[in-house]
């Protein structure tokens, strides 16, 4: 992790400097605002300490820099005694955190861990963002432009939003969408897979955990819900989550607040969230495997995203559409399907939904002819 220490103090300066590299990391110093924002012009840093009063530029200029050419290095504040109104100001403006002189190690140190997680977890989500807005909804069907429509009204709110519908129809790009149009997309996404994730961890990875609070706890970990703090929490497949890990969750909803795995400190978050399930929860409720409280409490706007064999009207463009993906990812030219070839994707059942029609596309691609046949397709579906 690279950090730039910018202090107009020689001692400070280095001093700061000097425990950070014995401490494993990759330290760059300046003298000044101006040399620093030099510096951040040319390099990357992931954390920036930065002192508020310097002659020439001083550290607000630096993190009003900062702030308006996008930079994402988490700016620490340090400051004097009589600068904490002007720390205070830095902190409304996007700062990181502050720390005030004279300097404390064991402040330092955790100040630094706590901006290394967060930058981490900025990275994490320009990444997300790319492949979240690099998706879509395909299809002019009435049944989805119906979805479009609730999408518009629901997103610029705050509701709380479950989405059903079976394995492969499209949930996910449903609360991807929410999130695109709501007033948080600037905010973090993260998404989890309820299914994917062990009964006896789901509790850590959704509320973090507190170092020693079980074995393999090595060290404090936030979790999905901080991590989501500002923004939106997708919960895919909540039908799988344990009743334990559900009457948190409620609690989440409820309060507003949390308590890491072996912590009984309470954490204020402020998210919202998003749900998605192919079971029949009523179902799952009378059968005594989900809290018809936590239902309610989720199910405030209901999307049931239908089947692909319910708007096969729309198989035409999905195949255009996965056509054009594959074939670029693959550094091909777009390789068309002829008529009769679509007309017998339409007519056959899709129980897979659309991630079996990407998949039987993608097949089509590699042992079909160009362009791709209707006896390409009874051979090879």
């Amino acid at each position: 992790m690279k950090i730039l220490v910018v202090d107009d103090e020689r001692y400070i300066r280095n001093s700061l400097g000097e425990i950070l590299t014995d401490e494993g990391y990759d330290v760059d110093t300046a003298e000044d605002g101006a040399v620093a924002i030099e510096m951040l012009g040319k390099e990357h840093y992931d954390v920036v300490f930065c002192d508020i009063k310097m002659p020439g530029k001083d550290g607000g200029e630096v993190l009003d820099y900062v702030s308006s050419e996008g930079i994402d290095s988490a700016m620490v504040m340090v400051s004097g005694h009589g600068d904490i109104d002007t720390a205070v100001e830095c902190i409304k403006k996007g700062a990181f955190d502050f720390i005030q002189k004279p300097l404390d190690l064991n402040r330092i140190l955790i100040t630094v861990k706590n901006a290394a997680e967060r930058t981490t977890l900025v990275k994490d989500n320009k990444t997300l963002k790319k492949k979240v807005y690099g998706r879509q909804m395909i299809g002019n069907s009435s049944s989805l432009q119906h979805i479009r429509d609730i999408i518009a009204k629901v997103a610029p709110t705050d509701a709380r939003v479950l989405i059903t519908g079976a394995n492969g129809t499209g949930k996910e790009l449903v609360a991807q969408s929410l999130y695109q149009q709501s007033a948080r997309s600037a905010m973090p996404y993260i998404e989890v897979n309820c299914a994917a994730i062990p009964s006896e961890l789901i509790e850590s990875e959704l509320f973090g955990h507190e170092k020693g609070s079980f074995t393999s706890a090595i060290k404090q970990h936030k979790g999905k819900f901080e991590q989501a703090d500002g923004g939106t929490l997708f919960l895919d497949e909540i039908g799988d989550m344990s009743l334990a890990a559900q009457a948190k969750v409620l609690r989440v909803l409820q309060e507003k607040k949390l308590s890491r795995v072996g912590s009984d400190k309470d954490i204020q978050v402020d998210v919202r969230v998003i749900a998605a399930t192919n079971k029949d929860l009523r179902k799952e409720i009378e059968e005594g495997r989900f809290r018809e409280d936590l239902y309610h409490r989720l199910s405030v706007i209901l999307i049931k995203v239908p089947s692909l064999d319910e708007r096969k009207e729309d198989i035409p463009e999905l195949v255009e559409y996965f056509s054009s993906q594959i074939c670029a990812g693959n550094g091909r030219s777009p390789v068309p399907f002829s008529p009769e070839a679509v007309k017998a994707l339409q007519e056959r059942s899709w129980p897979g939904n659309i991630r079996e029609l990407q998949n039987v596309v993608e097949r089509l691609l590699i042992l079909g002819g160009n362009p791709v046949s209707v006896k390409d397709v009874k051979d090879f579906v």
